[in-house]
């Protein structure tokens, strides 16, 4: 079966496709080569660590399981199964809201900030390595410029976006 033509429809250029078609690699290789990393170096996938940095930014190193969801561009129920395993491991527990029993407080470990600590060196050497060193500033204020412009449209009050961030 082909592309249905319909005469409004605006397609895109050959650049705009080579551009999204590069996106598009960016968005499946760049996950895997980071979740093989955390993997081998920490035993954790690049979601585990997501969560766990997050927290580990927080002041009292905790947040609301709904907020740590937004944080992590996560749903809840996706959320819920990470910190249960990371629960097991010791890494994270859950506390109830004492303002409101439906909700609850992931909240880190010293044995998960000391997960968090031991993986940092290895990712952040991966994240120069695969793209900040690869740009130079010029282009990494682009890529950064261009990540903003995405986000206004995906994101437009910025709920993904951490508080602790300047």
């Amino acid at each position: 079966m082909g592309v249905v033509e319909d005469s409004d429809q605006q397609w895109l250029t050959a650049g705009q496709r080579l551009a999204w078609l590069d996106m598009v690699r960016v968005l499946t290789v760049l996950p895997a080569a980071l979740d093989a990393q955390l993997d081998r170096d920490a035993g954790l996938s690049f979601f585990e660590y997501h969560v766990l940095s997050m927290l580990s930014e927080t002041s009292g190193r905790s947040l609301r399981m709904s907020r740590l969801a937004q944080l992590t561009s996560s749903s809840l129920s996706r959320l819920s199964n990470v910190v249960k395993r990371l629960e097991g491991r010791g890494l994270l527990r859950r506390d109830p809201d004492p303002a409101d029993r439906r909700a609850s407080f992931a909240v880190l470990t010293d044995a998960g900030m000391a997960a968090v600590e031991r993986a940092a060196p290895g990712h952040v050497a991966v994240v120069r390595g695969l793209v900040v060193d690869v740009l130079d500033p010029d282009r990494l204020r682009c890529l950064h410029a261009a990540h903003q412009q995405i986000l206004a449209g995906l994101d437009p009050t910025a709920r993904t976006r951490p508080e602790w961030i300047d």
